[in-house]
């Protein structure tokens, strides 16, 4: 899902950074970004993103290939301390983002945590529908399960919702070898008219309108439990969990009521809201103090993910 802009008439947080975020994303990307045509959100996307970019870090390589059809960037840190995968799938509402969109944001992940990154790039609405998306993320996960690597599963925002379901799909189907999954921002099914779907209906950087023109533009059934994991009728025997959210945010509620239903289904979840942050603050983490502290918090958690998956081996 999308960074914009704001307005007087919208709940908005203090903290300096972040608003400076805001403005910087609102002169690239309106407010109104989804009443122009997708031709039009994707430059706009494409040239904020690009704003944001950062050089790789030293040593550090990205390597363009296919996985199983599906587009793909590996990022492989100079020093490679981790045996576990991390697999990487973008936001962007599932209709703007690419490898270019989230590269900084992937490359500092790997190189923090040690460990080889693998962006996936699948299919964007409206030229492909549900399931499309999850079919690329699928057909990846298998490939990449299929030579024995562990994983850890990272998404932000729509790329959140297709970690999630990829999960339960994979618990579903008996695969193991997922050793987290950590969510940013998720939108997960929540119901549109409640919670944080109206009191912050209007918070800048996302409001539920966009999120309901989202939802529109997939096509996914409700009830599917893969499309809408909130919707899922057992939560129990997924992989340990990170769920962070933004406090002034319509998705807030999503990952605050996934992460309780882990809970209460005996999965080790660690749940953060960051109470100054607004949708897509991954982005403002190098201007924005709550950004920053966020991002350090999901790569802690990654790392442990990491850690606790390899066991005592990961000290040899």
């Amino acid at each position: 899902m999308q960074d914009h802009g704001m307005d007087d008439t919208q709940p908005v947080p203090e903290e300096a950074g972040i608003l400076e975020f805001l403005r910087l994303c609102e002169s690239f990307y309106p407010a109104d970004a989804v009443e122009a045509s997708v031709e039009r959100q994707r430059l706009w996307y494409d040239a904020l993103c690009a704003q944001f970019d950062r050089p790789l870090p030293d040593g550090m390589t990205a390597v363009d290939a296919a996985i199983a059809g599906v587009p793909t960037r590996r990022y492989r840190p100079q020093a490679v301390t981790a045996r576990t995968v991390l697999v990487y799938i973008h936001g962007g509402g599932f209709v703007v983002g690419s490898l270019d969109s989230h590269q900084a944001i992937c490359a500092e992940l790997a190189e923090f945590c040690g460990a080889e990154l693998v962006a996936l790039d699948y299919r964007l609405a409206p030229e492909h529908r549900w399931p499309a998306q999850g079919e690329d993320c699928w057909a990846v996960l298998q490939e990449l399960l299929a030579d024995g690597s562990r994983l850890v599963v990272i998404g932000d925002s729509a790329g959140g919702n297709l970690a999630a379901g990829l999960a339960i799909r994979a618990r579903d189907a008996g695969l193991s070898g997922i050793v987290g999954q950590a969510l940013v921002y998720p939108g997960l099914g929540g119901d549109l008219v409640s919670g944080s779907y109206v009191e912050m209906a209007a918070a800048p950087g996302l409001s539920t309108a966009d999120v309901r023109y989202y939802r529109e533009i997939l096509q996914a059934p409700q009830g599917d439990p893969v499309a809408f994991p909130l919707q899922a009728e057992r939560l129990g025997g997924l992989p340990p969990a990170f769920v962070t959210v933004a406090h002034f945010d319509p998705l807030r509620d999503d990952g605050r009521h996934y992460a309780a239903r882990l809970a209460e289904a005996g999965v080790d979840v660690q749940f953060r809201e960051e109470p100054q942050m607004v949708h897509a603050w991954l982005r403002a983490r190098h201007m924005s103090e709550g950004a920053r502290a966020g991002f350090e918090a999901l790569c802690s958690a990654v790392q442990r993910m990491i850690r606790e998956g390899e066991g005592p081996a990961a000290d040899a």
